[in-house]
């Protein structure tokens, strides 16, 4: 019974070479129910986790390693299953918000003549109600709306305050809105 503690022992701090048959079969059974049990716990799924696990091993025979004793080859086989693991549900979860992206996008029809038509008396109403407004409102509402700036970079871009933005930029809609009518213009549904 004690030479066979002794020699578990001395068969643990044996060097085995992941491209050896022999050694490579060693790895396997000592690791493959471990490196499985670690990676379906981080996948929650059998058949990702067995096929993981199976990677794990055949990436270590493929670079041909050499691991100083079988707990070695365990704690390199565990980071690398670990780590394909973790990566496996970083793109499963890429794949789903892609997959509802392309599912749920918004699939609009393309514009008719009329609707194109309408558009562009309403941006030529737009424009020529623009021309209408002071100076000061003219410059908020365009950096606002077609340069799409923020408000503080409005704000340093003309030497006055945000809340002095906001306020130019409230009172020029109103303005558009008097000029225009809020009937006169088309807006898409």
């Amino acid at each position: 019974m004690f030479g066979n503690i002794v020699g578990n022992q001395q068969e643990e701090n044996v060097a085995l070479n992941a491209a050896n048959p022999v050694d490579f079969k060693k790895i396997y059974d000592a690791t493959m129910q471990m490196l499985f049990k670690v990676s379906y716990r981080i996948v929650n799924d059998e058949e990702a986790a067995e096929d993981l696990a199976h990677d794990s091993l055949i990436k270590a025979n493929e670079k041909e390693l050499t691991f100083p004793s079988i707990n070695d080859a365990k704690y390199w086989l565990i980071r690398v299953v670990k780590n394909a693991s973790i990566n496996y549900i970083k793109r499963k979860e890429r794949e789903r918000k892609a997959y509802e992206k392309v599912l749920y996008e918004d699939h609009r029809k393309a514009d008719t003549g009329e609707v194109d038509l309408l558009k562009k008396e309403s941006m030529g109403k737009a424009r020529e109600a623009l021309k209408k407004l002071p100076d000061n409102l003219q410059d908020v509402l365009m950096l606002r709306e077609y340069a799409d700036l923020n408000y503080k970079e409005i704000g340093r871009i003309l030497g006055i305050t945000e809340g002095n933005v906001k306020v130019r930029i409230f009172r020029a809609r109103e303005q558009l809105v008097k000029i225009i009518g809020e009937d006169n213009v088309f807006l898409p549904e």
